[in-house]
């Protein structure tokens, strides 16, 4: 049998090199609307649907016909759907659209505020009560914020206005996505319910940009290359990975990380597509991850 220490550190690769896969598929999407001009709606669809059928397959691969199961069940039929539209597709489509507007990094970096939202929501249904931890961690999400999007300087935005709105819109999505799903997943299991709610997600945004709608024609071999990765590497196996690294480690010691996602869209975006950063805008970086630090080490 595996000892406990070898089955960490096979945790520890999975959530590595998931949360990094996760960070450079965001720099990949940026290129994608940027160079090859792909319009977000389109991508997300494609992305969503590719995606969800692929882990269903896995799903199905490992559990066989209790896949479709969740479907004989009305109220978690009504659940997942809820799920797939209000959760993965608001989650996906707010922050490929802050990408678009923006760059990868900084769309990453707002996103990673989706636990200031959740932590508001907890004290105010009192699932949780408001202490040190939760307010060291707003403070450092407020400053590491003004100093991303300012760079210290009140009258000098560095990313564009829309750009910032979908990042805090995607930061809230992620709050929904984390809390709605909890009896789901509980329940159901991980691939199934995101694999359906990617489908399901896909599928309805669908009926606003068919996925059928584009001209490849254009497309360049760089281009092919890099939307296959967005899909293949940059969402499937990113969260499969990140899933599966749970079987090993407790999800505080997982989300933390995590963290190395927006490290990743940073180096990325910096090195790969010369986004420039100024000083101040990486103490905001630090600031953010310093955030997530706090709520993984002092969760109770």
């Amino acid at each position: 049998m595996m000892q406990h220490s070898q089955k960490r550190w096979i945790g520890y690769f999975l959530v590595i090199i998931g949360a990094s896969f996760w960070g450079v598929g965001g720099t990949v999407s940026q290129w994608l609307f940027q160079h090859a001009h792909l319009e977000v709606s389109w991508f997300v669809a494609v992305r969503l649907i590719i995606s969800g059928v692929l882990l269903i397959g896995i799903a199905f691969i490992t559990q066989g016909p209790k896949v479709f199961v969740i479907w004989w069940d009305k109220r978690a039929a009504v659940q997942i759907v809820i799920y797939g539209i209000f959760g993965m597709l608001a989650v996906q489509y707010t922050f490929m659209s802050s990408i678009s507007y923006g760059n990868a990094a900084v769309a990453t970096l707002l996103q990673y505020l989706g636990p200031i939202f959740m932590i508001f929501y907890l004290v105010l249904t009192k699932v949780t009560t408001f202490g040190r931890k939760e307010a060291i961690a707003i403070i450092l999400a407020l400053v590491g914020s003004f100093l991303l999007l300012t760079n210290g300087q009140i009258s000098n935005l560095q990313v564009p206005k829309v750009a910032i709105v979908w990042g805090f819109l995607s930061a809230i999505a992620l709050a929904f996505y984390t809390i709605y799903p909890v009896r789901l997943l509980a329940r159901w299991g991980s691939l199934n319910v995101v694999g359906w709610a990617m489908l399901i997600g896909g599928i309805a945004l669908s009926f606003i940009h068919p996925p059928w709608h584009v001209d490849l024609t254009t497309w360049t071999f760089n281009t092919h290359v890099l939307f296959w990765f967005a899909i293949i590497f940059g969402t499937m196996l990113a969260f499969w990975f990140y899933i599966d690294s749970l079987n090993y480690l407790y999800p505080h010691e997982a989300g933390l990380l995590g963290t190395i996602e927006p490290l990743m869209a940073l180096l990325t975006s910096i090195v790969w597509l010369q986004i420039g950063f100024g000083l101040w805008q990486l103490v905001g970086v630090i600031c953010i991850i310093a955030m997530v630090v706090v709520l993984s080490i002092m969760k109770k």
